[in-house]
């Protein structure tokens, strides 16, 4: 191993659930690591959400490894909790990250040997890259057509929403129907009228309740963990739903959209017409405002290595990418199982992933002969 400043034997990309889950499992068994993240704070990722988001899962199931959540365990924590979370952990193991430091390019190295991190700060040579940015990118997403808007309605991303009040008070149209869309819109639907179109993606019948946390939970949990996996055909027929359209309707159910007066399209968002919203079904939806539900693409334009399908997703099993030995992914949709996604996973993924690590640094030669 090269023993220069510039050389660490992992660079992880990402201090979010699955890049401090990675460092936990590297530094408990030895190895040399480091995490490397744009935020000047541990959680800002999570402190950008919409104000009222709360976790889908219970905080008995929002654990990272060797560290309990801190809340009642039927209890469902705000995004400002996990964020909190998120910081005391990397703090209480003393992980290695490096706040305020972007990430512009991982590359082969030159020679061969491992690759180079172009960083805000500097290159950094390594043995292994573990990409942990985000379950389904972090580039937001808006379909095409968006420009055909009249420029008077307000156009923002889920991810730029944060509350109502940043609306005005006219109608407001949701664009994409997955969980965080139906979040969205039935929050808004309680102070202004509200459509909200896009395929349905499915719900999850049970009401996200203590009691659902303490007697169903623990039943879905081990389905999503143990069933809902890349093994099984049940499995990869969801991960393909999933990667494409996002997951299944999960605190807001059907009849509550509708109790609220949602007014439900199943059409596609196709354009402007006369500056107005049309769906593909020819609908004209009159409003002031649209949120872009619509998710994000994954970006991975700064990994410069031919490890990605046509879909922009990489080529990957279990977040290992046989075509670049020492190239890792860790939080992504579906790595393994439906839980990847959560908190829940993350552990499990960055443990798999860490076993590869460190039995590849078995296999390296200590010192090349002459």
């Amino acid at each position: 191993m090269h023993h220069d400043s510039d050389h660490v034997e992992t660079v992880i990309v990402g201090a979010g659930q699955a890049g401090l889950a990675t460092a936990y499992h590297l530094t408990r068994r030895g190895r040399d690591c480091v995490v490397l993240d744009r935020h000047q704070r541990i959680g800002d990722g999570w402190r950008q959400q919409w104000d009222t988001l709360k976790l889908y899962s219970p905080a008995k199931y929002d654990a990272l490894p060797g560290m309990p959540f801190p809340a009642p365990a039927t209890s469902y924590p705000g995004k400002d909790d996990v964020a909190d979370y998120l910081e005391a952990y990397a703090h209480r193991f003393d992980l290695p990250v490096r706040l305020g430091v972007g990430v512009d390019r991982v590359a082969a190295a030159d020679d061969g040997d491992g690759y180079v991190v172009t960083t805000s700060t500097g290159p950094l040579r390594c043995d292994n890259v573990v990409i942990a940015t985000g379950t389904f990118g972090r580039t937001p997403h808006v379909p095409a057509g968006a420009d055909q808007l009249d420029p008077s309605i307000l156009q923002l991303h889920s991810s730029e929403y944060r509350r109502p009040g940043q609306l005005g008070d006219g109608p407001v149209l949701v664009v994409g129907a997955s969980h965080s869309g139906t979040d969205i819109a039935h929050e808004l639907a309680e102070t202004r009228p509200t459509t909200l179109v896009g395929r349905d993606c499915g719900e999850i019948p049970p009401r996200l309740n203590a009691r659902t946390a303490r007697f169903v939970f623990p039943a879905l949990v081990f389905a999503w963990t143990h069933v809902l996996t890349r093994r099984t055909p049940v499995g990869r027929k969801e991960m393909a739903s999933i990667r494409a359209h996002g997951g299944p309707m999960l605190r807001v159910k059907r009849a509550d959209l509708a109790e609220r007066g949602v007014v439900r399209h199943e059409a596609r968002f196709a354009g402007g017409r006369d500056g107005l919203p049309v769906l593909d079904d020819g609908t004209v939806v009159d409003c002031t405002s649209v949120v872009w539900a619509t998710g994000f693409r994954q970006a991975f334009g700064w990994v410069d290595l031919p490890v990605f399908g046509d879909d922009g997703w990489p080529r990957e099993y279990r977040g290992v990418v046989d075509g670049a030995p020492g190239l890792f992914f860790c939080g992504l949709s579906f790595q393994w199982a439906f839980t990847s996604m959560l908190i829940h996973g993350a552990g499990r993924d960055a443990a798999y992933v860490v076993d590869r690590i460190v039995a590849r640094a078995k296999q390296r030669p200590a010192a090349v002969p002459a």
